[in-house]
């Protein structure tokens, strides 16, 4: 299980290295509820680096706010690869960001399915440079444990796969 001290300490890294880049940071979250961004505003001068957040939570709001085609949603579901994705984009696109993540999950105790049980969660991030194309990569994690074990586990991936971004672009 993720503790509050190693996300905390990731989230202070990620700022860090977002510094030396003069990079911003956004996130998209629906099975976290806020807590990646939680995790970031709780640095010292993460404003510095930190541009804001959507919790979309409602399929209405992924699809209204951060432009996930409706069709999507209804095909694959919200707890899907292209809805991550999309997440990813679309928080990157509203707010003036270079990176982005997107998480949307089951984190129980009920929801899950035969297909997608408690603990599957989409995990997507987007980045972009300049005038270069937004690059997306997208992961599926299978966590275990209750509630707030999937969400702290879930939290501390996404901070762990924009670092691994930000040591793929040296300052």
């Amino acid at each position: 299980m993720a503790d509050h001290g190693e996300i905390l300490s990731l989230a202070q890294q990620l700022g860090e290295e977002l510094i030396k880049r003069c990079w911003l940071v956004t996130s998209a979250e629906s099975c976290t509820g806020g807590a990646i961004a939680a995790a970031i505003t709780s640095i010292p001068n993460a404003s510095n680096w930190f541009d804001g957040s959507v919790v979309s939570y409602a399929n209405r709001i992924k699809h209204g706010v951060l432009g996930v085609d409706a069709k999507d949603l209804k095909q694959f579901g919200a707890v899907s690869e292209p809805v991550a994705r999309q997440m990813a984009c679309g928080v990157l696109a509203m707010m003036d960001a270079n990176l982005s993540v997107a998480v949307s999950g089951i984190a129980g105790p009920s929801g899950g399915t035969e297909e997608k049980p408690v603990g599957t969660v989409w995990i997507a991030w987007a980045h972009a440079e300049g005038q270069e194309p937004v690059q997306i990569d997208a992961r599926c994690f299978h966590f275990k444990g209750d509630r707030a074990t999937v969400q702290a586990q879930t939290v501390l991936e996404a901070l762990k796969g924009m670092l691994k971004i930000l040591e793929e672009h040296p300052v």
